[in-house]
């Protein structure tokens, strides 16, 4: 029997998301349909071009296709009953909007990435989402509704070493001054001149430095959680500098790969307990496993682990823990490695005179473009605080707070949308000539 042509929903699966799928299957001379569970079609389904009627949130119906290039990757999504997609649609959705997978080869890597359009000519300007550790492109699943509600395209790659897209070895592949060149040549590949920005964790960090290497690409940007700290002349580790920050000194060894297991002996039981800890899941008598001001894992700890975060559904956990076994975990800890490469790319961002981009000044440039700032007040690893004095190197930032953890935008989705909303009407973000495609 060769591997199957499609998939449908089952619409008698359980409510919320399908455990099963049908799969017409191609036997030959016969085309022949079985029902089957959907951990064995997702792994029947791997290097398949997929078109699936999907829904990521309440007030949203997708459309998703994605041909899978690896015979290890898993399918970039988990998916919602028809019939709560019918009953979703009738309620709340934005008519017309479509939402794909795509692939495109990007200065020699194989990037795959979102993109959502909102309803036919009625395309204001194209947005870029870019996320950050442990996430993925599906992190912004309370975001894109909202977001193509404004009459934005949304664009949302999973970074290198994640979900679908390649995960070189060499630190080198997980520069800024990298990813901010392969958004570029993302915007370039669709045909755009320019963009706003979007950004969460390190995805927050690569979209300051975007706006930096591309300011003429980049017309505005906002950042959720993540402060935007200048380019120095000399080098400073920030998990040394910034006691919050102390657990990336364990993060950038192996530590974490070793608890979890080598090559295919990587354990998703495991995963989901790094997972689940990063999220916020607590141990039975309380406290955490993880400490970001201290040592990071407690990983003697790890298995008292055993609740699933409500940050999100167990299929979108099975998801993110599937897409983290598929490559070796510790490529994706290679941003916190690269350090000491960003400071060498960004001398060259530093003002005329001085050493390495020639002599001795602090660095003084200013952004030109809008932006805003979202700061979550339970963000251990990154408070609030940590973003005082940003104002020095914007020519306009709006802030906002919200109550929650790192993950605010999960939780507090409507909140930070309203945040995003209010800066893109009130800071002129939208309607101008300067963000159309």
């Amino acid at each position: 029997m060769k591997a199957p042509l499609l998939t449908r929903l089952d619409p008698t699966a359980p409510r919320h998301y399908c455990y099963a799928t049908w799969m017409v299957m191609d036997s030959g001379d016969d085309l022949l349909l079985a029902f089957v569970p959907l951990s064995l079609s997702l792994s029947l389904a791997l290097s398949l071009s997929l078109s699936l009627s999907l829904s990521l949130s309440p007030s949203l119906s997708l459309s998703l296709s994605h041909q899978h290039r690896q015979p290890a990757r898993k399918p970039s999504i988990f998916v919602r009953t028809e019939e709560e997609q019918l009953a979703e649609m009738e309620a709340r959705t934005l008519s017309g909007a479509r939402f794909e997978y795509h692939n495109a080869t990007l200065n020699g890597v194989r990037y795959n990435y979102i993109l959502a359009e909102p309803p036919s000519g009625k395309v204001v300007g194209t947005i870029f989402l870019i996320h950050g550790w442990p996430d993925l492109s599906l992190g912004w699943r309370n975001q894109i509704p909202f977001l193509l509600s404004k009459g934005l395209r949304v664009v949302a790659p999973d970074m290198m070493g994640y979900g679908g897209t390649d995960a070189p070895e060499l630190v080198s592949f997980y520069t800024f001054k990298r990813a901010s060149d392969d958004i570029a040549a993302l915007a370039s590949h669709l045909g755009l001149t320019r963009i706003i920005l979007g950004g969460h964790d390190w995805g927050g960090a690569v979209v300051y430095r975007a706006a930096l290497w591309h300011p003429e690409l980049v017309s505005a940007l906002f950042v959720i959680s993540t402060p935007f700290a200048a380019p120095r002349l000399t080098y400073v580790d920030q998990a040394t500098a910034l006691p919050t920050l102390r657990y990336q000194l364990q993060i950038r060894t192996d530590a974490v790969q070793e608890y979890i297991g080598l090559g295919d002996a990587q354990n998703a039981t495991r995963v989901r307990q790094i997972l689940n800890t990063v999220y916020g899941v607590t141990l039975p008598g309380g406290g955490s496993a993880f400490n970001s001001s201290g040592d990071g894992f407690a990983f003697e700890l790890l298995d008292a682990v055993t609740e699933d975060t409500p940050l999100m559904t167990k299929e979108e956990l099975d998801l993110y823990v599937a897409s983290y076994t598929s490559d070796p975990f510790n490529r994706t800890l290679n941003w916190y490695r690269a350090g000491e490469l960003n400071w060498q790319d960004e001398l060259a961002l530093m003002p005329a005179g001085t050493d390495g981009g020639g002599g001795g000044g602090a660095y003084t440039a200013k952004f030109a473009q809008p932006a805003l700032y979202i700061g979550a007040t339970l963000d251990p690893a990154m408070p609030p605080i940590l973003s005082t004095g940003m104002e020095t190197y914007f020519d306009s930032l709006a802030r906002g707070e919200v109550n929650g953890s790192h993950w605010v935008m999960w939780e507090q989705p409507e909140a930070v949308n309203a945040y995003v909303g209010n800066w893109l009407a009130g800071a002129s973000v939208l309607g101008t000539p300067t963000i159309g495609p």
